[in-house]
């Protein structure tokens, strides 16, 4: 009698622990199953960072290429980490207002006075805050101060949306520069008496 009382004691005593090593049983289960979904997962997570990057790195490039190479050595007299809007003549407007052609003006002797043509040109176009086209609204003219104390009269070009800068257009809008956004204008935004000093020589005949 004895006997069949402790093995009774005893099936009873497994029929206890058998539920808690089914539940553990189970809760491995799932954890293992929620392991192996994520790892399967994290390829599809990498695939698609690596098919965005080539857009921003080109789009990068084509920035850099728009801004050309005097935009470049204006931006760089510019603290990166502060918030600044440019409007940088493109390399066409340099060539033709400024008779500045990066394979010339940036050699020898020519480069001091084409440095300092620069930095008139940063005075008279940037402007310590944060301009995007959209931030200008349609028929309305936005004043503000350059870095020289040079007004800018920024207005939107209804038909495009294109800005205007004291009354010369822009060809492209809201390109970023870290902080910075620089706009590429098919002029030079100057005053009268520096545009008057780079004007050429009546006497100079080629």
């Amino acid at each position: 009698m004895n006997l069949t009382e402790e093995q009774l004691r005893t099936r009873r005593g497994i029929l206890v622990r058998s539920p808690v090593a089914f539940v553990c049983l189970v809760v491995s289960v799932c954890y293992l199953l929620v392991l192996i979904t994520t790892l399967l997962k994290l390829p599809e997570v990498s695939v698609r960072k690596a098919y965005y990057r080539p857009r921003k790195i080109k789009k990068v490039l084509g920035d850099e290429e728009s801004i050309g190479q005097f935009g470049k050595m204006i931006i760089e007299m510019l603290p990166e980490d502060l918030a600044f809007t440019a409007f940088l003549p493109s390399e066409r407007a340099f060539e033709r207002d400024l008779r500045l052609n990066a394979n010339d003006s940036l050699m020898g002797e020519k480069i001091n006075n084409t440095h300092a043509i620069l930095t008139r040109i940063l005075g008279f176009s940037a402007v310590p805050r944060t301009i995007l086209s959209f931030s200008v609204p349609f028929g309305e003219e936005m004043n503000y101060d350059s870095l020289s104390g040079f007004s800018l009269f920024v207005s939107k070009d209804s038909s495009d949306g294109m800005l205007v800068v004291n009354r010369v257009r822009s060809e492209r809008v809201d390109l970023r520069k870290g902080k910075m956004v620089v706009h590429i204008m098919d002029g030079v935004i100057m005053d009268a008496e520096f545009e008057q000093s780079v004007q050429p020589d009546e006497n100079e005949e080629v």
